[in-house]
């Protein structure tokens, strides 16, 4: 070999190694890419804007704290405006032209329902803000949640309902996505407490008087108390209407309206209303010993510092749902879409806004019915049920 067809040849390797140094260094430099499609606009905005607020805040916290993994993470939102049709193509864009290696969001269960078949097919790991239990039932491997399901909802209620001795009820239930998953979770439990559906109306998400649907229940014979699976304006449209028809009998509420917007909306008519929802509304009535306590009081006090807006439950969704992408992040050591999800299944004690999350691979949700707290409306403000009723 001569000395000048040696030295090419040498330089070549060098030149090769170089190359491949520098492709390893970029790819050891890349940002995590964590994906996301909310409603931030429309009419779910009430959910979606505090999921977004939150997802900056934290991301941005963890990065100026040196990221993950020694990576900084990297936010890709877009904004489907609750629109099933609109999720479905940000959830394909997210795929095939962001590259993220994991998603949280899906704000209403209509979006995350249209988002799940892609992110499954695409073996990325989804963790859903959004309330029905056919997110996460039957168990599909990439998708998880943090909410509560609306069935636990229903069995929360009437829990409560059971204790107060009303066993008669009516139901007036949003035509959405998720009213209609909630309207048939309860009928599917009812029967297992002993309480009778009387009058069972519904309404659309553009109604702006639910007056004839009130009216018919308020006319069932017998009648001791309302429920409305709804989320939205739908709900402080139906408790306006409620007070105006004068009915007197307990009306209860779904966690799909946990924020001060629904009061906010209501007014008046939302006293002594109540609904099941996650203890970060009451944040600072927790007792010391509880232990979402100091993560409850901690999110409620840098949510509101950062927006001087109140905080909701359905901020804390995304709060959870980013912080369990992230411990799983760090136990699998990688960013490799399917070490994250394996790891996100493996998910136990994680003590988050929503309750104490123990997942498994039969259960993609991990919290049970310990995890609500059932609270009332009093003096324009959330208030804990005491277990005297």
């Amino acid at each position: 070999m001569t000395k000048p067809f040696r030295g090419v040849m040498l330089l070549t390797i060098a030149v090769a190694c170089m190359a491949l140094a520098m492709a390893v260094s970029n790819a050891l430099a890349q940002d995590i890419k964590i994906g996301a499609s909310l409603s931030v606009t429309g009419p779910a905005s009430f959910l979606g804007a505090p999921e977004d607020k939150t997802l900056h805040l934290y991301v941005d916290k963890i990065n100026a704290e040196g990221g993950v993994l020694g990576k900084k993470l990297q936010l890709v939102i877009y904004d489907d405006g609750g629109d099933p049709n609109k999720a479905r193509t940000f959830a394909t864009r997210l795929v095939e032209e962001d590259k993220v290696v994991v998603v949280v969001g899906g704000t209403t269960t209509g979006a995350t329902l249209a988002m799940a078949p892609i992110f499954e097919d695409a073996q990325i790991p989804f963790v859903s803000l959004a309330g029905a239990v056919e997110i996460i039932d039957p168990v599909r491997k990439y998708v998880f949640k943090t909410p509560h399901t609306d069935r636990m909802a229903c069995e929360k209620i009437f829990e409560d309902l059971k204790a107060r001795g009303l066993t008669k009820i009516g139901m007036i239930s949003g035509t959405d996505a998720f009213g209609k998953s909630m309207h048939e979770q309860c009928l599917k439990v009812v029967g297992n407490y002993g309480i009778t559906v009387l009058a069972d109306e519904s309404y659309g998400a553009q109604d702006s008087d639910m007056t004839p649907q009130l009216t018919n229940i308020k006319n069932a014979a017998g009648l001791q108390a309302v429920v409305n699976p709804g989320f939205g304006q739908g709900p402080a449209i139906v408790t306006r209407n409620y007070k105006q028809l004068g009915i007197t009998v307990p009306l209860y509420e779904s966690h799909g309206v946990a924020s001060k917007s629904y009061i906010d909306l209501a007014g008046p008519a939302a006293e002594a209303v109540r609904l099941p929802a996650a203890a970060l509304l009451v944040a600072d009535q927790l007792p010391d010993g509880d232990p979402q306590k100091p993560v409850v009081v901690a999110y409620k006090r840098a949510y509101e510092k950062a927006t001087g807006q109140p905080v909701s439950t359905f901020g804390g969704h995304a709060y959870d749902g980013l912080f369990i992408v992230i411990e799983a992040i760090r136990r699998a050591g990688t960013a490799d879409p399917k070490r994250i999800r394996d790891e996100i299944e493996r998910t136990t004690g994680f003590i988050g806004t929503g309750g104490i999350v123990n997942m498994s691979p039969s259960d993609h949700l991990g919290l049970n019915l310990s995890a609500f707290r059932m609270l009332e409306i009093k003096n324009g403000d959330w208030t804990m049920v005491t277990a005297t009723h």
